[in-house]
């Protein structure tokens, strides 16, 4: 099977640029949310336990207001990406420092763990980027979003 890039797994249904969230809690089963709904995952609860197992292994945010909560669960249905954005700052457990207001979630099949940190590697060279960042902030809409993260030539 070929490998699976950001542009294979994201959708306009997963990308919501004014989260209601107020607290990590909220952010992590509005992002699942978005999973059930689009149909990415069979069992919300169970995908949202699975993230806290990962979340209690360790920081998940990245510093810059950035954070990256993710689950391997069997509950994942069709390997995925969402992207939030809160409009106040979530209190976050971060490799960098203070809270968070981007969140990219990633729901994989426990199965495919090689998958997962592909995946993870993408999208952390695309936060490299310090104008892609910025961007992420900025804009308003989710087409926005998908090219930002699909940014070829990185």
């Amino acid at each position: 099977m070929a490998e699976l890039s950001i542009a294979d797994i994201i959708d306009a249904s997963c990308v919501n640029l004014h989260m209601k969230a107020s607290t990590k809690d909220e952010v992590i089963r509005e992002m699942a949310d978005m999973f059930y709904k689009a149909g990415n995952i069979s069992s919300l609860e169970e995908f949202i336990q699975d993230v806290y197992l990962r979340e209690s292994e360790g920081a998940t945010g990245l510093g810059d207001r950035v954070a990256i909560p993710h689950g391997k669960s069997n509950a994942v249905v069709k390997t995925s990406v969402a992207v939030g954005r809160c409009d106040c700052d979530i209190e976050w457990e971060t490799i960098g420092e203070g809270p968070s207001r981007l969140f990219i979630m990633f729901a994989v099949n426990s199965r495919d763990k090689s998958k997962l940190v592909s995946l993870l590697a993408e999208v952390a060279v695309a936060l490299c980027d310090e104008e892609t960042v910025k961007a992420l902030f900025l804009c308003e809409h989710a087409s926005e979003v998908i090219a930002l993260l699909n940014k070829e030539g990185r």
